[in-house]
């Protein structure tokens, strides 16, 4: 491992996303997947990062033997999780502990019974014989040259149950030499008041002849109160915290690694990263939710593109004055950045300061501002929505503006699904247009209407503007507005669109989906090729 600046030991940020990460339904890492995510994770700066189980799969020992190859660690200990050695036998011939330490991680995460029903049931063996396997395996792995966590799972069930039992797994695990003993929260069925009342009392009864133990914190989400959770141990006197990017993790997940290390760097004032990654939180956590194809959650505290959105327009004419009046902190102190949404709520605080954003500087014209206003809430009375399209809210600006780039000016289209005797569908559109002095008529073929618009489309403008070949739709999403009329209701289409750099969002609004996704498309492109800095026709 390469050394840089990081933070001493006095606090563990340690990251269980490639193993616990892994469990949570429609998530299927493969190496390469757990690899690019160890990658991100160190570049972040956590502590610890468990790469999962050595031994129990193959794929799990492919990871530890690729990652000692192909990654230089900058930040980050790989950390291996393995079991306790089994009953009746010892850890020097136990062949799950052999693979721990054959896997060459420095550091060992064991998984122990604290449970006295989990001992008795599961592991099939008496209490006392469960303490022996702790400490008999936390001394072999600590004579082998290892550093030992021990994860004492299903803790805080235990203690309820047990409080003497559960103490004991944690005090024989520190006595026979474990760096940390993590208490677990595996149902995640606890609450912070709960949490913090376990902790502060384990930590004062947990001594050895060293000292007080270390306890680490492990909670699950199942209350919705992991983070809080989590916090709740820090300031019982725990000094590990492990969370996974982005919460992920078996049924409603794990503490969420992004919020946690926030709240400790900003609102405690703990150095857990090293210097100047904190900003790069927001893009870890989006690159991460890339790797695992899962789509960012726009909600999410710290890092989604909603953290710092602003709708009504009280909040925005506060922040006109000044943004900390309705923020917790600058956004860029975790790579984020404010955004302004027009809506019907608007007024001209949230245009003004939305045109500031997009780079429009509206010269403070009121009389500017007050038409974009009333165009909006005109045209959301209709169904449109721009919270949701900013490329298409920048047009409407624009057009009131009298600053709108013209590229291209549709006469004509049509889109035909002919229905044929053996069941299939044939979908052909036409479209007849102006671009640069030319009229052109293009047609398209597509798997739906839609897209035999996008292709008849995007054929007759690509050979006035090749820009358009780097632009491609990533995401279409059809509503149907006032419901109760059945086939006669409105339709509102949104749809994102890429250049491989960024994305943009535009929306249309009629009494069919084809005629609304014509609209959307056209606001699409006109806009892509507004950001590709192309001279209007």
């Amino acid at each position: 491992m390469t050394e840089t600046s990081r933070p001493d030991d006095a606090f563990h940020v340690f990251d269980t996303t490639l193993r616990d990460g892994a469990q949570r339904e429609g998530i299927n890492l493969t190496v390469s997947d757990k690899l690019a995510i160890a990658r991100h994770l160190d570049e972040f700066g956590v502590g610890f990062i468990e790469g999962g189980w050595p031994g129990a799969n193959p794929r799990d020992t492919e990871f530890f033997a690729r990652a000692r190859e192909e990654i230089d660690f900058r930040h980050a200990q790989l950390v291996a999780f393995g079991a306790t050695r089994r009953a009746g036998g010892s850890a020097a011939d136990d062949p799950q502990v052999k693979a721990l330490l054959d896997s060459g991680a420095d550091v060992i995460t064991l998984v122990a019974k604290a449970h006295d029903r989990h001992v008795e049931l599961a592991l099939r063996t008496t209490l006392d014989e469960n303490l022996e396997m702790v400490r008999d395996t936390v001394a072999h792995l600590r004579a082998a040259g290892r550093r030992v966590f021990v994860d004492c799972e299903h803790f805080f069930d235990g203690y309820r149950a047990n409080p003497e039992y559960a103490t004991a797994v944690v005090r024989t695990a520190a006595e026979a030499g474990a760096d940390v003993v993590v208490l677990c929260d595996t149902n995640g069925g606890l609450l912070p008041a709960q949490i913090h009342s376990v902790v502060s009392t384990v930590l004062a009864a947990v001594r050895t002849d060293k000292g007080d133990a270390r306890l680490g914190i492990h909670a699950q989400d199942d209350t919705g109160c992991a983070v809080a959770n989590t916090l709740a141990a820090v300031d019982a006197g725990a000094t590990h915290v492990q969370c996974t990017a982005n919460g992920y993790g078996e049924r409603v997940g794990n503490a969420n690694l992004f919020p946690v290390v926030a709240a400790l760097e900003i609102k405690y004032g703990k150095r857990v990263l090293p210097e100047g990654k904190l900003r790069e939180m927001t893009r870890i956590s989006h690159a991460i939710a890339e790797v695992v194809n899962l789509t960012p959650s726009t909600h999410q505290p710290y890092v989604g593109v909603s953290a710092f959105a602003h709708k009504a327009g009280l909040h925005a004419s506060a922040i006109k004055v000044d943004p900390d009046l309705y923020q917790h902190i600058d956004p860029e102190q975790v790579g984020n950045t404010m955004r302004m949404l027009v809506s019907d709520m608007a007024g001209r605080a949230s245009v003004e300061l939305k045109g500031k954003e997009l780079g429009i500087d509206l010269g403070g014209d009121r009389e500017l501002v007050g038409r974009v206003v009333e165009r909006v809430k005109e045209r959301e009375l209709k169904g449109y929505t721009y919270e949701a399209a900013d490329a298409s809210f920048e047009l409407l600006l624009r057009a009131e503006a009298g600053t709108a780039p013209v590229y291209f000016e549709v006469e004509s289209w049509r889109a035909i699904t002919e229905d044929r005797p053996d069941g299939s569908h044939a979908n052909e559109a036409t479209v007849k247009l102006r671009a640069k002095g030319e009229t052109i008529h293009a047609a398209g073929e597509g798997n739906g209407p839609v897209n035999a618009l996008d292709r008849a489309l995007r054929a007759g403008l690509e050979r006035i503007y090749p820009e358009l070949a780097k632009i491609g739709l990533v995401d279409y999403k059809v509503r149907i507005l006032e419901g109760r009329s059945g086939t006669d209701s409105t339709t509102r289409v949104l749809i994102s669109t890429s250049d491989g750099r960024a994305e943009w969002s535009t929306v249309g609004v009629a009494d069919n989906v084809i005629a609304a996704s014509w609209q959307a498309l056209a606001d699409a492109y006109t806009y892509g090729l507004l950001r590709a800095g192309v001279a209007p026709a």
